[in-house]
């Protein structure tokens, strides 16, 4: 891609730049991105080596943190969010656990919303308390509970935005401004939204974390996380990623890059499957609650609005009779996918407190609203009316 070009893709539209950002051609001038799969790059002298490894010089050292098909998506993606750079990681949770390494260290304190993923929730209590981090949990939609736990030596707020499974939204601006009053980094998993229906930077935060292996891959292919944020913080998780290792492959990067460019019209389309199925579920007598955003039923509905572009495509319900009940429901279907991924064009269901939340402890589970009678849908690109009719059978069963 020429200087020309470039620009005017850095000055399009979000869509378009999903298909064309971030990728310069070879010298083959090959229209779709080439895959480099390569471990290490050769020199044209020792000197050139030198000069390439201590970085006074432009070029590609190892892949392990230099590649030309991972540094593409990682440019496309930071183009997406409105980051100055991105650094691609192995998985979402390498992506969560590279930001804690490079920003936190012994003595410090760490906010979460109480509402995570349960191996984020595991790596804090964990593996994190272990070198001496702290974390205090939140109520991710009370913004006072997040100015409240602010300690002298809190360095790191974390939170999901809609959250798993539960699709409760935090505040962006107000908690940002908190963040930088205390002078800690604000860090928002986007990874139900992505940036065709939420850019958290352009709302405050500091740091957007994705597992790419969810929508931004969009078809269960392929595992892969990233950090975007400004230049100088992403430089920090390139360190760790340099010595540490928890890299994206080339292949992956390539899968990844291919996604964004479907992007915008995946996430359309799950987002209106999920608001056809969300209101069905809505009238279905065995269901007792359905948490989707998009419903004026959810009590931060104006406020994903406010701060959304779309409601997404996963949702959650709860049925009468707990987990002997959501059992039979997610068996009784014939064409959902009994898997615990989504993001993915084929629809998954699940029952969260035995799978995503299983190695959770049962008092925060309670807290958090994760209980026996919930089941998660990630809502993909079937016709909804078939997806009505796989949960009908088990939903039925239960009147």
């Amino acid at each position: 891609m020429n200087k020309l070009r470039e620009d005017a893709v850095n000055q399009a539209r979000p869509a378009t730049q999903a298909v064309r950002g971030g990728y310069r051609h070879t010298a083959e001038m090959e229209h779709s991105e080439a895959l480099f799969m390569t471990s290490s790059y050769v020199f044209d002298s020792a000197a050139d080596a030198a000069a390439t490894f201590s970085g006074d010089q432009e070029g590609n050292v190892y892949s392990r943190y230099t590649n030309p098909t991972v540094q593409a998506f990682e440019a496309r993606l930071a183009l997406l969010e409105g980051g100055e750079a991105c650094a691609a990681t192995s998985s979402g949770m390498a992506a969560i656990f590279s930001v804690c390494m490079a920003f936190l260290k012994s003595g410090d304190h760490l906010i979460s919303s109480r509402s995570i993923f349960g191996s984020t929730n595991v790596v804090f209590n964990r593996y994190l308390e272990r070198f001496g981090v702290t974390t205090t949990y939140v109520d991710p939609k009370d913004v006072s509970a997040w100015q409240a736990a602010i300690q002298p030596n809190t360095r790191l707020m974390f939170l999901e935005t809609p959250s798993n499974p539960l699709s409760e939204v935090t505040d962006l601006e107000a908690v940002s401004a908190i963040a930088r009053e205390a002078n800690a980094l604000l860090v928002v998993d986007n990874c139900f939204c992505t940036p065709a229906l939420q850019r958290p930077l352009e709302q405050g935060a500091d740091i957007v974390i994705h597992s790419a292996t969810k929508f931004i891959d969009g078809q269960g292919r392929a595992l892969g996380g990233a950090v975007v944020g400004r230049e100088e913080q992403i430089n920090e998780i390139v360190g760790f990623l340099r010595s540490a290792g928890p890299s994206m492959s080339p292949f992956n990067a390539w899968i990844f890059l291919k996604g964004l460019e479907t992007l915008d019209l995946r996430m359309k389309q799950h987002c209106a499957n999920a608001q056809a199925l969300a209101e069905w579920l809505e009238q279905q007598p065995a269901v007792t609650k359905v948490h989707y955003l998009g419903l004026p039923s959810h009590p931060q509905h104006d406020l994903a609005k406010r701060q959304q572009s779309g409601f997404g495509g996963v949702l959650s319900f709860v049925v009468k009779g707990g987990q002997e009940a959501a059992w039979s429901v997610i068996d009784a279907t014939r064409i959902l996918s009994i898997t615990a991924n989504l993001g993915d064009t084929k629809t998954t269901i699940t029952h969260p407190y035995t799978t995503t939340h299983g190695r959770v402890d049962e008092a925060t589970k309670e807290t958090a609203g994760i209980v026996p009678g919930l089941i998660r849908i990630a809502v993909g690109l079937e016709d909804v009316e078939d997806m009505k009719d796989d949960l009908a059978r088990g939903l039925n069963a239960l009147s």
